[in-house]
């Protein structure tokens, strides 16, 4: 497994986070594709090609785009056209860039099948994920604010080979969810994970630096190889002082590991 860190977690201009990123020993990064330089709606065809350029000049791959478009989701029929199609660009962007996947927050999904917040984002995620798998990519959803088997239930209602899963095991841990069981549930799905760590709702939810908080990561990183994940673990930091030297130790912290399983 490949070791990423999200470029935006470096707080720095992208071409800085790039260069961070290969001088701390990452294989590769994920990049924000909304607002800033990065989004379809600035980043020119040229900009793309130099964007590819830069990357490979550096050594590193693109693990991922970030398409989250913020807010609820696909979860509000009157507020679903516009996230389609911009999520529509971003998986243009996606195939441009090289990269076969765009990562995103979809919104809560409810228990009840029957409910309109569920049928919202079915047919939205179904439209999306057609479009993906149509072009040889795919829309992975985050892990978080549901149990794994919902997500599960959800991601084959939907049934289309452009939906899968980013795992993020620390938005399991905030939530009270084992992420080492849900790993098991979802691996039929896992295209891509967050290396990011959390203590849970035992105490005050939060983030806390890689090896911290209650993610077991030898037991984890154990069962992703087990369930036949062979992605990257893509580092995400949104909090902290010093994002740069808690990025730098969590390369570190994954590389030793890795060995350790080796």
């Amino acid at each position: 497994m490949k070791i990423g860190v999200i470029s935006s977690s470096f707080r720095l201009g992208t071409r800085q986070s790039l260069e961070t990123a290969k001088q701390i020993g990452a294989d590769g990064v994920q990049l924000s594709a909304v607002g800033g330089d990065l989004d379809p709606e600035n980043l020119t065809r040229t900009g793309r090609q130099d964007l590819l350029h830069l990357l490979n000049s550096l050594g590193l791959e693109i693990s991922a785009l970030c398409g989250d478009l913020g807010g609820g989701g696909f979860v509000d029929p009157a507020d679903t056209e516009w996230r389609i199609e911009r999520t529509k660009q971003i998986l243009n962007l996606s195939i441009d860039l090289k990269t076969p996947i765009v990562t995103t927050h979809i919104g809560l999904i409810p228990e009840g099948r029957d409910s309109l917040v569920w049928q919202t984002m079915q047919k939205a995620l179904k439209e999306l994920s057609d479009y993906a798998a149509e072009r040889e990519c795919c829309l992975a959803t985050e892990t978080g604010p549901e149990e794994p088997e919902l997500m599960r239930e959800f991601i084959e209602t939907v049934n289309s080979e452009g939906f899968k899963v980013n795992y993020d095991p620390a938005n399991l841990v905030m939530k009270g969810f084992d992420p080492i069981a849900g790993v098991v549930c979802l691996r039929d799905y896992i295209v891509h994970t967050h290396a990011k760590d959390a203590v849970g709702p035992d105490k005050a939810p939060e983030e806390v630096p890689l090896g911290e908080g209650e993610v077991n990561f030898p037991k984890y990183l154990k069962t992703l190889r087990e369930n036949g994940y062979q992605g990257y673990l893509t580092i995400e930091r949104e909090v902290g002082d010093d994002p740069v030297g808690d990025i730098t130790k969590a390369v570190q912290f994954l590389k030793n590991l890795s060995a350790e399983l080796d």
